[in-house]
């Protein structure tokens, strides 16, 4: 009887145990689907399902250079760029597993063990970690504890049960790899860099799939705290963390006890170097290549700056970074040798050498700030001058690096404008595909591009398209001689730079290589300006163009763009191409949304071409040439190299343009303002813009992997035209017996030594 008792007062025990843990159960399922379903408002939104099927973050979009490097992105505030599972090193994903989520393998979105662990902090309101990394992608995607997704009760019991459904969902809908993927495209690493991919270029200068295990190790170790772990502001504290990281990474097996040693041993070997616009490799020519990128993604209905873009450029790494270094070497040299020609003195002078009076205030009025300033002192002029001329702190350009100093905007303006700019562009002629693309010597400071905006008198640069449209046009040969003496066209004179004349035959090829200006005006006289016009237009040139006689010599402005195609339809055999530097662009899954194709049109027969690159030897080749200079350079050795110099009046511009079979390159050299530059022999192209485009075409042809190979100009199967001038003369003086006085050396006095 007694056991009887005891059975009936275990059962009701039991039957009230089952009673309250099948309410408690029912309830939870009913705060579950209250909480999914928003009921009343009461909890705020969940993701809908295609939101989870197809999530969206902003992406940046990201130019790559030909050989598949990056050059930079395009993003409005977060620099942030994906990639796939097969980009990411094993590194960090052993790293990020080890640390944040070590049974993400076994859990389905939700590792009930860390759950146990934290209901107690949960119960009284506080946040504690533990979530997983299904959870934290969760949160990385949806804005689940933003104010648009909360409803009218909101605490942190709330927020976390909608983390966990939205990762229960994300869980079904993807595979592990990719939510690990997703995990690492979406974090946060600080310093504007958002996804490991972004981090990798930031921290490291390398990509995700490159990762080293401490590199790997450091990144890691920022997730949770991206500024508190900052390995630039704290290093320290980031170097215990990385190290945490590494003792994580080998407790779980994926390293040795000595890899650990080893490891936790190292500094933290930061490269680190913030994405932005004005930082990195080509700004010059991202900047440029921005303004149509915009108009392309508007009529593909895309945002450049988050639909996450893939940018596929001509542009090949290598060449662009020794263009650069190139740019860098030189111009460091040629600024020290023209603070040192002007000591104290403002370079900006009148023609006469006079100081321009109020040069700094001109141009200050012309600044955008001025009117702003005006504005804002209702017009005052007076309190806008005041303010200009007081000091205030600014970093400013110098070639040892950015200098912090004290100045007023005006003083600014003075101490920028005494800088010397240039431009260079390299172009591979058999395509047309730009290679390396330098507008200025830095864009932080000085942000006019000199390569496609600035528009320039090419001086005698210009000239091989005269000898071109006489040789195409007008039946002229390479040997074919022509008097070099004073000659006026419709009142204007033609005069040598040296004011002197050999009154000799001079050959074509010797006539371009001297840059004597005697034989462009007769050629002028007997070709007609009209055609020099109808040739340049042919050869890719754009600007307007008045066709006057002195247009042989170069008066008329065009851009280093247009004149460098113009050359490098020689050594492409008479076809001008379209300068090209997009190759396709595609949208963030890869669909291809525009490719973009060689343009190109053969514009002057195949035998003058290969004559005008025989001609451009001369420059290099003849005695007296304006860029027999290149001879000192290894390139040109064992190389077919043409080249020719230019220098316009009173030194404003120095040019040099040059071409061998594989690459064309184009220097321009002088101050953003004509008025200001070296006003002696200092500022011809051959002492200037020579000497950058011999370094960049050094460096191009010594690296083996770039595949520039030193060869001939490709010639014609048939060559109709005799290149040895002396037999050509020969056969000449049998149809004409007739005796000339013919210019066989180049006295010292007819040499221009501006253009030597």
């Amino acid at each position: 009887m007694q056991i009887q008792i005891e059975k009936g007062k275990y059962y009701k025990w039991v039957v009230r145990l089952w009673i309250f843990f099948l309410a408690g159960f029912f309830l939870f399922l009913l705060y579950l689907w209250a909480v999914s379903s928003n009921l009343f408002g009461l909890f705020g939104e969940l993701p809908s399902f295609k939101s989870i099927e197809n999530p969206k973050s902003s992406l940046a979009s990201v130019v790559y250079a030909i050989d598949g490097t990056t050059l930079g992105s395009y993003y409005r505030e977060e620099n942030r760029n994906s990639v796939d599972y097969n980009q990411l090193s094993p590194n960090i994903i052993h790293a990020l597993v080890a640390t944040e989520d070590v049974r993400f393998e076994q859990h389905s979105g939700i590792d009930f063990i860390g759950v146990s662990a934290i209901v107690p902090y949960l119960a009284i309101g506080k946040r504690r970690g533990s979530s997983t990394l299904t959870q934290q992608v969760a949160r990385n995607l949806f804005p689940l504890r933003r104010e648009e997704m909360q409803g009218a009760i909101n605490n942190i019991v709330i927020d976390k049960t909608k983390e966990w459904l939205t990762a229960i969902q994300l869980e079904r809908s993807y595979t592990k790899e990719e939510i690990l993927t997703m995990y690492l495209n979406t974090v946060d690493f600080g310093s504007r860099a958002f996804g490991i991919e972004s981090a990798s270029r930031t921290f490291f200068q390398t990509t995700a799939s490159k990762l080293t295990i401490p590199q790997a190790a450091m990144l890691v170790g920022m997730v949770n705290n991206p500024s508190f772990f900052s390995p630039v502001r704290h290093p320290e504290r980031a170097l215990r963390k990385r190290n945490f990281v590494l003792s994580k990474i080998a407790e779980h097996g994926f390293i040795t006890e000595a890899q650990l040693a080893k490891f936790a041993a190292e500094p933290l070997n930061l490269k680190f170097r913030p994405e932005n616009s004005t930082r990195g490799l080509a700004t010059y020519f991202r900047a440029e290549l921005e303004k149509e990128l915009r108009q392309i993604a508007r009529k593909h209905d895309k945002d450049l700056y988050t639909d996450g873009l893939r940018i596929y450029t001509t542009i090949d790494s290598r060449l662009q970074r020794y263009a650069e270094e190139a740019v860098t070497e030189q111009m460091k040299k040629q600024q020290a040798k023209f603070f040192a020609y002007w000591k104290k003195r403002n370079p900006w002078t009148t023609p006469g050498g006079a100081e321009i009076k109020n040069y700094v205030e001109n141009i200050a009025s012309r600044m955008p700030r001025f009117q702003q300033l005006l504005d804002y002192y209702n017009g005052n002029e007076d309190s806008v001058w005041a303010e200009l001329r007081t000091p205030v702190r600014m970093s400013v350009f110098s070639w040892e690096g950015d200098k912090d100093t004290v100045m007023s905007s005006l003083d600014s303006i003075a101490y920028h404008k005494k800088f010397l700019q240039t431009g260079l562009l390299a172009i591979e002629p058999s395509t047309g595909q730009v290679r390396a693309w330098v507008g200025g010597i830095d864009f932080r400071h000085f942000q006019y591009d000199h390569v496609r905006q600035g528009k320039r008198q090419p001086g005698s640069t210009f000239k091989p398209i005269l000898y071109a449209a006489a040789i195409d046009n007008a039946g002229y040969k390479p040997c074919d001689r022509e008097w070099d003496r004073t000659i006026t066209i419709d009142g204007w004179t033609a005069d040598n730079y040296s004011r002197t004349f050999s009154d000799s035959l001079v050959t074509l090829r010797n006539a371009l290589a001297r840059s004597l200006n005697t034989i462009p005006a007769r050629l002028t006289q007997k070709v007609g300006a009209s055609m020099i016009v109808e040739y340049a237009k042919r050869l890719g040139i754009k600007s307007p163009l008045k066709p006057y006689p002195a247009l042989c010599l170069g008066t008329e402005s065009v851009s280093m763009y247009e004149l460098l195609s113009a050359y490098a339809t020689f050594p492409a055999a008479g076809v001008w191409h379209k300068p090209q530097y997009l190759v396709r662009i595609e949208d963030r899954n890869g669909n291809v949304l525009e490719e973009f194709h060689p343009q190109e049109q053969e514009v002057i027969g195949e035998e003058t071409a290969y004559l005008m690159t025989y001609m451009l030897r001369g420059g290099v080749e003849e005695q007296g040439g304006s860029a027999q200079a290149i001879r000192q350079y290894k390139f040109s050795h064992g190389n077919e190299v043409g080249a020719k110099t230019g220098t316009t009046q009173n030194y404003a511009d120095g040019w040099t343009v040059g071409i061998t079979q594989d690459l064309a390159a184009a220097v321009w050299f002088g101050g953003d303002d004509m008025n200001i530059h070296f006003r002696d022999g200092s500022g011809a192209g051959s002492k200037t813009a020579l000497p950058i485009f011999a370094t960049f075409m050094e460096k191009a042809f010594s690296d083996p992997s770039v595949g520039l190979q030193k060869k001939p100009f490709t010639k014609p199967r048939v060559l109709n035209t005799e290149l040895d001038c002396q037999k050509y003369t020969e056969a000449l003086h049998q149809v004409d017996s007739t005796q000339y006085p013919v210019n066989t050396a180049t006295p010292d006095s007819l040499l221009d030594p501006s253009l030597r």
